[in-house]
């Protein structure tokens, strides 16, 4: 019997993965199917038709589609049923944050209202005011917005100007100060603003305060590169009175509100993207078919079929790294859902939810472009789809975390875990080296050895350059910040190539045709091993030098001399019928 033993958080990198304890889209079970069914219907057959209307902001729209989609369910997934939600599992989450992504730029107020609006108050409110306030959102009934940035305080939340200060009478919080790229501002019935109480630092605290507050007032809609059908305004406090019951948490827990329900918004952000990517690769394959040049349908040209194969093999191994996090994140909650422990479960994956956010949003953006390079001079049009889907695409590599932020996390974060002893890579680094154990590399049936010796061995390199480093640079390790991205980047591509062998080993096993799917898997760890090892060159001669630079670097030439020859090219091409054949994503379950 395999084994299914779920790893704790970065812990892939030291410890061996079972294909049978890894959730895949395969894996999702008839509830699953029906809520992603319900998400899709409702993005095709009430957001869609009315995409023009909420390009232009019309006024009450996008409430009452907030209403409807609150009576569908699509807003409670994570509210307890005592405060009118449906207390499903994360994943359930992920998938409305996957299939609602084709709703352009009401795909932020959807998002925006049912994590970071929704989650601090289901996690950290009072019962009081979960009584007043969670069945309102989770309904739709009330629209809600999270206000944490700042104009001079963007990825430096804690730097922000907003005070508090508690009245003479101790009965009221009085807030001062701006917010600034608030999303659904222009409507939302409540808002969770994040304030320094006295101005101090460490008293960072966050405040449930309700639209018709006086001194309470809001700017205009900006002029926004994309997700147009969004509302964004500034927020202005001038002397805003919030009853000291509405503090939310305790005085000095804005940052953990903050940071907390930042991890749970960056793996739906990396769902909503492959749902996106996913879209526009059937978009492009259809228009591909149906367009001629030269007498031929330019599917046929093999530049085109190229393009769309390597969309489809991108958003398979993302997908699937997305799906294993949740997966983790899930197994690890269990039974106990009470807010703690499924804070607690959710940290303890950040730094996946940090790779899954990176790599939606920039998985996203190859796929965009390619589908507008596909269209052509078409695809420069607003008469097709692809140019909104272009300028939408943008926003996700910023928010939620910039992508620069989320990089300085991934092997921050590995560090920090390394210097605590909760996980032991220095130790791996040195048992392993040299040694590849990895038990799947011995099993006779497996299409994929070649692809996880590579990625065994990748592992070892990227240990190697992130050991050597935080070494060399000691307490200020957390300033290199070259060499934290290539470390982050090489560690995010291993993620992405496990979790894809890992998904095809499990569909493979299970009898099902999975020529596909093993075509993918190899295309991309073929792909990305080149560039882990260039990564580390680069990092490597940056902060070593002399003999001890040449032994590091023997190691990452041996690596790249193993590469095996492979025909990338014929698998893409396998990859491209594929896709042809099934008029978009070949592996869709839905």
């Amino acid at each position: 019997m395999e084994d299914k033993t779920i790893l704790k958080g970065g812990e892939y990198l030291i410890k061996q993965t079972a294909p049978a304890a890894v959730f895949c889209p395969e894996d999702f079970d008839d509830e699953l199917r029906m809520i992603a069914q319900t998400a899709k219907e409702f993005v095709a057959n009430e957001v869609v038709p009315k995409l023009d209307r909420l390009e232009k902001l019309e006024p009450g729209l996008s409430e009452e589609l907030m209403r409807q989609a609150g009576e569908l369910g699509l807003l409670g997934i994570e509210v307890p049923e005592e405060y009118g939600g449906m207390n499903l599992s994360k994943t359930a989450a992920v998938v409305v944050s996957e299939y609602i992504a084709g709703s352009s730029g009401f795909n932020t107020t959807i998002s925006a209202h049912q994590t970071i609006g929704t989650l601090p108050l289901a996690y950290f409110g009072t019962e009081a005011q979960k009584k007043k306030y969670l069945e309102k959102l989770a309904t739709g009934t009330w629209v809600s917005a999270y206000a944490l940035t700042e104009p001079e305080a963007g990825s430096d939340a804690l730097g922000g100007r907003t005070q508090a200060v508690l009245s003479d009478d101790g009965s009221h919080y009085i807030l001062n100060g701006t917010k600034m790229w608030i999303s659904n501002a222009g409507f939302a019935s409540l808002f969770t603003v994040f304030a320094k109480i006295d101005g101090d630092r460490k008293k960072f605290s966050a405040f449930l305060v309700e639209r018709d507050t006086p001194g309470l007032s809001f700017g205009a809609e900006e002029k926004k590169m994309g997700i147009k059908s969004s509302s964004t305004r500034q927020v202005i406090l001038q002397d805003v009175r919030v009853p000291v019951e509405n503090l939310l948490g305790e005085p000095g827990q804005g940052a953990k509100i903050a940071f907390n329900i930042l991890n749970s918004g960056r793996f739906k952000l990396g769902a909503g993207c492959v749902g996106a990517a996913k879209q526009l690769i059937g978009i492009s394959t259809r228009y591909a078919q149906e367009r001629e040049q030269f007498r031929v349908p330019i599917s046929s040209f093999g530049m085109i079929r190229e393009k769309l194969a390597e969309m489809a093999i991108r958003t398979y191994a993302v997908e699937a790294a997305t799906y294993r996090t949740i997966g983790m994140i899930d197994e690890a909650i269990g039974e106990d859902k009470s807010p703690r422990n499924t804070l607690a479960c959710i940290e303890e994956y950040a730094i996946e939810c940090s790779m899954i956010k990176i790599l939606g949003s920039e998985l996203l953006d190859y796929v965009v472009d390619e589908a507008v390079q596909i269209h052509g001079g078409y695809g420069y049009s607003s008469d097709y789809p692809v140019e909104l889907a272009y300028r939408d695409a943008r926003i996700n590599r910023i928010y939620e975390g910039t992508n620069e932020i989320n990089r300085l996390i991934i092997p921050g974060m590995l560090v920090k875990r390394a210097m605590k002893g909760h996980l032991h890579l220095l130790e791996a680094l040195e048992e392993g080296n040299g040694k590849t154990t990895f038990s799947e590399l011995d099993e006779p049936d497996n299409p994929l050895v070649k692809e996880l010796s590579l990625l065994e061995t990748m592992k070892k390199i990227a240990l190697l350059v992130l050991g050597s480093a935080a070494l060399k640079y000691r307490e200020n390790f957390d300033r290199e910040q070259e060499i934290l991205s290539r470390c982050a980047d090489i560690i995010t591509l291993i993620y992405a190539g496990e979790s894809a062998c890992m998904r095809t080993l499990k569909h493979y096993r299970s009898g099902k045709n999975s020529e596909t799917a093993i075509a993918m898997t190899r295309a991309w760890v073929h792909a990305t091993a080149p560039q882990a090892a260039q990564w580390a060159r680069e990092a490597l001669n940056h902060f070593l030098e002399g003999d001890d630079l040449q032994a590091h670097l023997e190691m990452v030439r041996a690596f790249s001399a193993t590469l095996p020859a492979v025909d990338v090219i014929a698998l893409k091409q396998q990859v491209a019928s594929a896709v042809l054949k099934a008029g978009g994503y070949p592996t869709a379950v839905i």
